[in-house]
């Protein structure tokens, strides 16, 4: 490991790149399933079998990248560096694509063609700049604290850029939002390859490794019952927190009634994540990594289990679930990358796989929101809930599939999660 990377100048340089990443990633699946519903008339089982074909396509590929990721970091140090600024012009273009897509009643197949085509230039450039952003930090190891402080920096800067993209397509369109992702992008990609000097070399010396390991092929990371066993708490926990964020929109507008204040909402959820995360550290620092996660999911099925009693006019009370989610959210963001970081460094595969397993778990975040969009999509079509109407049916429709879902879904992720730390002493992250 390589504590002295653990700085403060490189904990912001390099979390950089999370920024614009972030800001991507939460128009993609917050705003852009509502606003193909109502822009182009897109049904929303049809506009929910997209998403998921699309994501679950590239989440196929993900690990493969994760390879590539981990051939580039052998070869050249400055490698990887070019792939992220490559795959950032790719995900510029293909976040403008999906803003302008053709709209005809005529021309349904043509729009969803080019929805497809940009979800998945999309996807795929924003696979590679992330799994080369979390690989470098991964190889840096350190101490639990000093794990899951990079990875707060890399949140905390997400949070700036998830904050920013909750209000700033509102207030200056879509156009704007695209110049501002670009200068962004920009700045995380030089930012990353200003910690190069302190990014350790790629191989471990022959000499800490038998003979028979040097050449000898890594097996997959699923092959490692540790990490198969996180990457189920993270499918379900990731998916009960993916679930609400698509369905927010519809939710804000068509229960609450309160579609002005949508910005609003996702400022107070982010924003209440950004301050809850150096406290996450803290509580990491004295309960351990998995442990303190546990805390997140409680704090969250606490805050969210009074969303169905939520009507007309309670903004009040939903801002204040807003503000307690926001800060559970906190935990996921800071804690589940630093158990996966401890845990490749414990299996002595550092400096050397990390790609393979990243390529995994980029592959389960995209995983989750598929499951998001073309499970709660379809699920309110079939109760017949309806675009833009209040009434009791849709109340009825958004309490089971916003609400009630989300809960029981973090209760599994819990009960999964004690299980795999009792099972699993490295995911308990207590060193």
């Amino acid at each position: 490991m390589n504590t002295a990377a653990h700085t403060w100048s490189n904990g912001w340089r390099y979390g950089l790149l999370g920024l614009p990443l972030a800001f991507v990633s939460l128009p993609l699946y917050v705003q852009l399933p509502r606003y193909y519903a109502e822009h182009h008339a897109i049904a929303l089982s049809t506009l929910g079998g997209v998403l998921l074909v699309t994501r679950l396509l590239d989440a196929v590929i993900d690990p493969r990248i994760g390879h590539w990721v981990d051939a580039l970091f052998q070869r050249h140090a400055t490698r990887p560096w070019r792939a992220a600024a490559w795959a950032s012009m790719g995900l510029l273009i293909g976040f403008c694509a999906l803003w302008h897509a053709p709209s005809s009643p005529a021309s349904a197949t043509r729009t969803l063609a080019w929805l497809s085509a940009a979800l998945v230039l999309t996807y795929l450039s924003y696979s590679v700049a992330s799994m080369v952003h979390q690989t470098w930090g991964a190889r840096w190891g350190g101490r639990a604290d000093e794990r899951a402080r990079l990875v707060a920096w890399r949140e905390g800067l997400a949070l700036i850029g998830v904050v920013m993209a909750s209000v700033l397509p509102s207030l200056a369109g879509m156009d704007v939002t695209a110049v501002v992702l670009g200068i962004a992008l920009l700045v995380g990609c030089f930012g990353l390859r200003a910690t190069g000097a302190a990014q350790p070399a790629p191989p471990l010396h022959p000499t800490t490794r038998r003979p028979s390991q040097v050449d000898s092929p890594r097996p997959a990371p699923w092959t490692h019952p540790p990490f198969a066993a996180l990457m189920i708490v993270f499918l379900l926990n990731g998916s009960a927190s993916a679930i609400p964020a698509t369905l927010l929109p519809f939710f804000v507008r068509d229960t609450l009634q309160a579609g002005t204040w949508e910005p609003m909402f996702l400022l107070a959820y982010f924003a209440a994540a950004a301050v809850g995360l150096p406290l996450w550290t803290v509580i990491v620092r004295h309960m351990g990594l998995a442990q303190a996660w546990l805390a997140g999911m409680v704090l969250s099925v606490l805050a969210f289990c009074s969303v169905p009693l939520l009507g007309a006019g309670d903004v009040a009370p939903f801002a204040a679930i807003c503000v307690a989610s926001g800060l559970a959210l906190g935990a996921d963001l800071a804690i589940p990358s630093a158990l996966l970081t401890g845990l490749i460094h414990q299996a002595g595969w550092g400096r050397q796989s990390e790609g393979q397993f990243f390529g995994w778990w980029t592959a389960a975040t995209k995983l989750n929101l598929a499951l998001a969009s073309g499970m709660a999509l379809p699920l309110l079509s079939w109760f017949g809930y309806e675009t833009g109407v209040s009434n009791a049916r849709n109340q009825s429709s958004l309490a089971l599939t916003y609400g009630v879902l989300p809960c029981l879904l973090k209760g599994l992720a819990m009960a999964a999660l004690i299980w795999a730390s009792r099972r699993h002493a490295v995911l308990k992250g207590e060193s």
